[in-house]
């Protein structure tokens, strides 16, 4: 049986790239909060920046979001799924992503989830996907389903958003309704970052969130913390 005769012949159209059903099913599964790569653990140095007085209300958590998105992790991130996705062998961009990892723990937050990602998803769908970086991993797990990368880029984006908003909601005053404003408020910048960053080269990676960067580094120090990063 043909992969085409295997998925189906509808698709779901995601900012104009088509992706038949099945394999967009399989792309929300992987980046659902349901898929137990142990999200919920990471505040990717939300926890220290919140408690050391950055971020005090909802508008202070979108800007930083924004920045994380557009300026640090976020765009390096989906720049580094996307050659993961183009790559024949992404063992040296699975090595690149664990070395630009800032912090000890920002290089935990991306390991643990990636080897998470990678059992699962080697378990379910019998991929042939190593342990490594989670965005090189995601990216990786793409191509072998044969997934148009910009739409997996975009939700990549906006699941990592989702998950930081939710991290927000235990660590501040941020009702339901507030979170998921500032989510929808996101989704067009989430777009134009993985539609870049699906053209993009290692060349354009970079960060520049300094704030960020420094809290994920004294993190490890706070006196009363619930999440690993």
């Amino acid at each position: 049986m043909g992969m085409g005769a295997h998925w189906g012949m509808t698709t779901a159209m995601i900012t104009g790239i088509a992706m038949d059903d099945a394999r967009y099913l399989t792309l929300t599964q992987w980046l659902s909060p349901a898929y137990p790569v142990g999200a919920f653990a990471w505040s990717h140095g939300l926890e220290r920046s919140i408690g050391r007085g950055d971020l005090r209300d909802a508008q202070d958590l979108a800007d930083w979001l924004s920045d994380v998105l557009d300026q640090g992790a976020g765009r390096s991130d989906a720049i580094l799924l996307c050659a993961a996705h183009a790559a024949d062998d992404p063992a040296a961009l699975a090595e690149l992503a664990a070395v630009l990892a800032p912090s000890r723990e920002r290089r935990m937050e991306t390991l643990h989830q990636g080897a998470a990602f990678a059992a699962t998803t080697r378990a379910v769908w019998g991929l042939d996907l190593p342990d490594m970086a989670y965005p090189v991993a995601v990216g990786r797990a793409a191509r072998l389903m044969a997934m148009a990368v910009q739409p997996v880029a975009q939700l990549w984006l906006q699941s990592f958003a989702s998950n930081l908003v939710q991290a927000a909601q235990r660590l501040m005053p941020l009702g339901q309704t507030q979170a998921q404003r500032i989510l929808a408020d996101l989704a067009p910048l989430c777009l134009r970052i993985g539609t870049e960053a699906s053209h993009a080269s290692l060349d354009d990676l970079g960060t520049a969130v300094f704030a960020v960067d420094t809290a994920a580094m004294q993190h490890n120090n706070q006196y009363s913390r619930i999440f690993r990063s």
